[in-house]
């Protein structure tokens, strides 16, 4: 069993990620996920998965509220407005990296709370490298199209061979979302970076690329 890891984010709230067959510390909010780029406000510690049908972020600023994110090689985010005690998480993975889905969040917290995202503290969670990331020329071709410097966050490794994740394209998922939310305006000091590879850490982490679709899930969770 994996121990919980915890965050220091702000004093006001718990951040943590729950890994392979580690318990939660408290109860959380999930929604079913599709990897799309909708947001839904919480506002209740005892809203259900069921109710939150379709969802891939959740904002909230209920005190004992706890948004988590499911992931299992996706990268988790989590935000925190400290001015107006609100908080976001984020399942970010390729198709929702592509569509900017923490840029949705931010412009919801924005809308919903008064948010400014200068103001906001943010954690990009455990989730698969870009050197385990590889990726067919048409998912490459898609973050091109989307307008990401691909000098960043792109890079092709040769020839790719049947069962060999070094060779073909590569996508960098951490820096594709960092740079998402500079371009939001959160500042580069507010932003954490917790890169551990869920897919070349499964003694830690579920990894959905490297056991199936079908494994557990981590939690990435955010406590007002």
């Amino acid at each position: 069993m994996s121990e919980l890891i915890t965050y220091d984010l702000h004093p006001s709230v718990l951040a943590f990620t729950a890994g392979r067959d580690c318990e939660l510390p408290c109860k959380v909010v999930q929604a079913h996920q599709v990897h799309d780029v909708t947001v839904a406000r919480v506002d209740s510690p005892d809203t259900t998965r069921e109710e939150l049908e379709g969802y891939d972020a959740l904002v909230s600023n209920v005190p004992g509220v706890c948004l988590g994110v499911r992931t299992a090689d996706c990268i988790p985010i989590l935000l925190y407005d400290p001015v107006h005690h609100a908080a976001a998480s984020v399942h970010s993975g390729w198709r929702g990296t592509v569509m900017r889905i923490v840029k949705k969040a931010i412009v919801r917290m924005s809308i919903e709370f008064g948010t400014e995202a200068s103001d906001l503290l943010a954690l990009i969670g455990p989730g698969i490298c870009p050197d385990c990331f590889q990726v067919g020329e048409e998912v490459a071709v898609k973050f091109r199209s989307a307008g990401f410097d691909m000098d960043r966050i792109w890079s092709f490794r040769g020839p790719k061979t049947e069962g060999d994740i070094r060779g073909g394209h590569h996508i960098d998922l951490f820096e594709a979302c960092r740079l998402t939310m500079l371009d939001c305006g959160v500042r580069e000091e507010n932003i954490q970076l917790h890169t551990l590879c869920t897919y070349e850490r499964t003694d830690l982490f579920y990894s959905a690329r490297k056991e199936g679709s079908a494994c557990g899930r981590n939690i990435t969770a955010i406590k007002l």
